[in-house]
Formats: structure tokens, C-alpha cells, sequence
């Protein structure tokens, strides 16, 4: 067992070598997790056969010895009248208990805890759980879900089954209570109660949920719930000193409603309103059509539009490479125009991209827009690596061909950049190109004139890339890559590219997004010239249908 575990730290530690602290943000770092906890539970299984062969040990000693006493007891003076009776009781004594002894003393999980104790430093922290935590509220808003449904784990396009247990779903109220986000602890509070009602089993009690959801309620202004919800908790643990001094204090906030003489429809209005609260409003002003767009609905694509939607062989304005092996090309968006492009990459290149950018996997980040230094934040769940051609042949390949497919040169393009997205993985809307006076980069680098950003992976739900000043929604398809000029020709930036990563609903998302940015107007204008240059239409490749209201794709 010892080699076992030795074994397992080597590996384990060579994997935790490359992972920050955060595991909610890459899918792709979770997968770490799985294996790890598999090799826990092998330990763990070690652990219990050692014990209960030590068990089983003791347990034939103990039906031996108590064979043995009953029938000495019985007549212990004609029991010891024979001399090898009363050699062996003195043995047994002095020699086979305290060894019996020292069985029972030995520490049989002195393994399994050390495994477990090294290995714990490495385990998801309270940020993690958080983090996780949010994401599921995240998605729970974004995609209309009830806790009842993600409870019973009836997402789309899932293949596991996996259902929150009532311990699950109070801590899941409990982690949005300790944010002060009363409306989704109300929400799962409910939720608690609801699975608890139904006679399901926990540790969790309807006293402690009484005690977070009257509080949570009565924050959210609804006074009336919150006597209501504290009534009930007294009536199930009298003696809780919190929830008396709470009735105390609501009765006193309700005498002196009542004291202001408030009408009896306005008391009835109040109690109509109880356990129906509204999301609150958050910094994002466009919140609402950016989350419609992500579940498939208010596409602007209307018949009109999308006359003017094609798909074509596309060889790049007669790039010697492309004529022989032309790329389908079809349009998403007519104005500003977003292309997409099929089979820019293989399979075996995609996992090769993978395995290389892995081990470089970090938080993303974005500016402050007040200071211009690089953070973190909620609205930016992934993690990105960067790579360069010489990290591998796949890389400057991808690079030749991303050059090949644009007209634009590797030159002036950024590193390659990965992505994985983690739990509701997303990037709220925001600009490609920058609009920052601080940005010291644009003098001499120029602003970022396109991108190109490729999909590695399908999503089975959520993951839609949208522009909702647009009303546009991009689904994510393995291989294709979209394409779109972030800047108009005077080199002002196209406000209309503002865009969204939608939260990853179920599925694992990996991205790669190239930028390339613009050294002067002239290349501007010779960049849009070959961006609008138009291509025959190939056999096969009819008018673009509309396919983009499948919903959560």
C-alpha cells in the first residue's frame, strides 16, 4: 500500500505542479478533481480491507475466547485442576491479550490519512464552493431554471444523471445568504423546505432553513413572511434566543405600520405579495436581451437579413493555398459582417492545442477600466493560456491558416489565445478592440482590427457567443471558426461588435481567439477591401438557412 500511495503523490503532485488555486473557473483544470477523488476512494478501499481483516481477527478471537470462558467459568477450581489449563489462562494473560492489544491499537488509516492530508492542501477551497455556487444561480437566471428543476438535474442534453440532495440545496441557500443575495437564498430555502416536505432525508432541519428564509424574507421587505417563517420556527425549537428576539422585533415593525394607518388594501396588497420577489437589477444595462439571446430567443433574423445570408467556397482572395482546398464560408451576419468557417481544424489538432495549453491554463483577466491595471472578475469565468509558434508546429500551422483564410498577416496578430470555460462559464458583453486613453499599446501596436476566434469544442447547452446590440447568436460547432472586424475603416471601433460568451449550461467550451491588430488606416482599407470581395457559389452550398432558433444548442 505504501508504494500505491507513493506512486499516487508522485502523479497527483505533478498535476496540482501546473494548477492555480482556482478549479470552478476551467472545466478542463476540474477534470484533475475526478481523478484525484478516484484515487482517494482506492485508498480508501485499502483502508477498509486492512480494517476488516483486523476486525475479522479480533472477532475470532473474541467467539474463541468466549467459548472458551464459558465453559471455565462454569467450574473454574475442576478447570484448573488440570495443569495445562491453568498454563495456558496465565499465557493468555500475560501474552495473547496485550498482543490482542496491540491489534486492536494499530492505526490502520495512518495511510489513507496521510494520503488524504497531503492531497487536502490541493483540494477546491471556500472560493471555489462559492464560486460554483454562483454559477449554478448564474445559469438558474440566465436560462429561466427553477431549483426544482436543477435539483432533479433535468438540464438539456445531459448524459449523467446527478440530483441535489436537501443538504445540497441548503448549501447552495446558505452560500447566498453569506453574499447577501437574499433572493436567490430565498429561492433555495424554499427549495430546502419543499424536498424536506416530501419526506426526503438530511441533516439539514426545517428549523435551520425557518431560520435563514424568515431572515432573508424580511430583508427582501416582505415583513408580513417573515413573522409568518419565525412563528413557525419557534413553534418547532421554542427555546431558539435568535428567533424570539426576531418576533419581538417584527411585531414592533408591524404595530408601527399599523400605527401608520396604512389602508387595508395596501396590508392586503402586502400579503398577496408574500414568496413572489423580484431579481434584482444588477450593473449590466443590457442584461436582459444579452440572457434572451443566450437562450435562443429575440434573434433579429428576420427574412429580409436573411436573403442576404449565403454560403460559398471561399479561397481567400486567390490565395495560391486555398485554390486547390477551398474553406466553406457562410455568413451569420450581414451587417457588421460575421462569417463562418467549417473544418479550419482537425480533430488531432484540436486535442493537440489542448494538451499544449493545459498546463498554462490561468484566470482570465480584464482591465480595470479606472485603473488599466489586469484583474479578475465575476463576469469573466474562464481561463486562458497564451500560445507561441514555437511551443509547437500545430500552433504556427493554425496561424499560416488563420493568415491564409483573413488576408491578414501573423504579423500583426497577438498570440494564440485558449480558453476553457468553467462552471457557467461566460464573458459578459464587452469590446474586442479597445477604448481605453490610457492604453499605451495602441501608439505603437494599434488596435485590435478583427477577430478570429475558433470553436474546439461542441456545447450540448448554453455557450452561444451574441451580440446583442445586434440581436445575433452564434452557437459554438467543433471545427468552424467565426470571423469579424472590430473596427470600421477610419479605424474607429465598430460599436456594434460589443459581444457576449453566454454561461456554459452543460457541456465542456474550449476557444481559440486570435486578434490582429491594425498598424495604420491603409491597412484598414486594404484589410475591409478583401473582407467584402465576393466568391462564386460553390455546388452544394445553397443560400444559408435559419438555424439559429433551436434554442440552447
Amino acid at each position: 500500500m505504501k508504494r500505491w500511495v507513493s506512486t499516487l503523490l508522485v502523479a497527483w503532485f505533478a498535476v496540482l505542479g501546473r494548477v492555480q488555486a482556482e478549479f470552478f473557473t476551467s472545466i478542463g483544470h476540474m477534470t484533475d478533481l475526478i481523478y484525484a477523488e478516484k484515487d482517494l476512494v482506492q485508498s480508501l478501499k485499502e483502508y477498509i480491507l486492512v480494517e476488516e481483516a483486523k476486525l475479522s481477527k479480533v472477532k475470532s478471537w473474541a467467539d474463541k475466547m468466549e467459548a472458551l470462558t464459558s465453559k471455565s467459568a462454569a467450574d473454574p477450581e475442576g478447570y484448573l485442576a488440570h495443569p495445562v489449563n491453568a498454563y495456558k489462562l496465565v499465557k493468555r494473560l500475560n501474552t495473547d491479550w496485550p498482543a490482542l492489544e496491540d491489534l486492536v491499537l494499530q492505526d490502520s488509516a495512518a495511510g489513507f490519512i496521510a494520503n488524504l492530508s497531503v492531497q487536502r492542501q490541493f483540494f477546491p477551497t471556500e472560493e471555489d464552493e462559492m464560486g460554483a455556487a454562483k454559477a449554478l444561480m448564474r445559469l438558474q437566471d440566465t436560462y429561466k431554471l427553477d431549483p426544482d428543476t436543477i435539483s432533479k438535474g433535468q438540464l438539456p442534453g445531459t448524459k449523467y444523471q446527478a440530483v441535489l440532495s436537501v443538504d445540497d440545496c441548503f448549501g447552495m441557500g446558505r452560500s447566498a445568504y453569506n453574499e447577501g443575495d437574499y433572493y436567490h437564498t430565498v429561492l433555495w430555502m424554499e427549495q430546502v423546505l419543499k424536498q424536506l416536505d416530501a419526506g426526503e432525508e438530511g441533516t439539514t432541519t426545517k428549523a435551520q432553513v425557518l431560520d435563514y428564509l424568515s431572515y432573508a424574507v424580511f430583508q427582501l421587505g416582505d415583513l408580513h413572511r417573515a413573522l409568518e417563517l419565525t412563528r413557525r420556527l419557534l413553534s418547532l425549537d421554542p427555546s431558539h434566543e435568535r428567533a424570539g428576539g426576531n418576533l419581538r422585533y417584527f411585531e414592533q415593525l408591524l404595530e408601527e405600520e399599523r400605527e401608520k394607518m396604512l389602508s387595508n388594501q395596501t396590508e392586503a396588497g402586502l400579503a398577496t405579495q408574500e414568496s413572489i420577489y423580484e431579481r434584482p437589477v444588477d450593473y449590466l444595462p443590457e442584461r436582459d436581451i444579452y440572457e434572451s439571446l443566450c437562450r435562443g430567443e429575440g434573434v433579429k433574423l428576420t427574412p429580409r437579413r436573411q436573403k442576404r445570408l449565403f454560403c460559398r467556397y471561399h479561397h481567400g482572395n486567390r490565395t495560391p493555398q486555398l485554390l486547390i482546398a477551398p474553406f466553406k464560408e457562410e455568413d451569420e451576419w450581414d451587417s457588421p459582417h460575421i462569417v463562418r468557417y467549417y473544418d479550419v481544424m482537425s480533430d488531432e489538432e484540436i486535442e493537440r492545442i489542448k494538451e499544449i495549453a493545459k498546463p498554462k491554463l490561468a484566470r482570465a483577466t480584464v482591465r480595470d477600466p479606472k485603473t488599466g491595471v489586469l484583474t479578475v472578475a465575476s463576469y469573466r469565468v474562464s481561463k486562458s493560456s497564451w500560445l507561441e509558434e514555437d511551443d509547437d508546429p500545430v500552433v504556427a500551422r493554425v496561424n499560416r491558416r488563420m493568415q491564409h483564410i483573413t488576408g491578414l498577416t501573423v504579423k500583426t496578430a497577438e498570440l494564440l489565445q485558449v480558453a476553457n470555460y468553467g462552471m457557467g462559464g461566460q464573458y459578459e458583453p464587452h469590446f474586442d478592440f479597445s477604448r481605453r486613453p490610457f492604453d499605451s499599446g495602441l501608439k505603437t501596436e494599434g488596435n485590435r482590427l478583427a477577430t478570429f476566434l475558433n470553436y474546439m469544442s461542441d456545447v450540448e447547452a448554453g455557450g452561444a457567443t451574441v451580440f446583442p446590440d445586434l440581436g445575433a447568436a452564434i452557437w459554438p460547432k467543433k471545427g468552424t471558426a467565426v470571423f469579424w472586424y472590430n473596427l470600421l475603416r477610419s479605424g474607429e471601433g465598430d460599436y456594434r461588435t460589443r459581444h457576449a460568451a453566454c454561461p456554459v449550461l452543460v457541456g465542456c467550451k474550449w476557444g481559440q481567439v486570435v486578434g490582429n491588430t491594425l498598424r495604420d488606416a491603409q491597412r484598414t482599407e486594404e484589410a475591409t477591401r478583401k473582407n467584402n470581395c465576393t466568391s462564386i457559389v460553390g455546388p452544394g452550398w445553397l443560400p444559408r438557412g435559419m438555424d439559429s432558433g433551436k434554442g440552447l444548442q
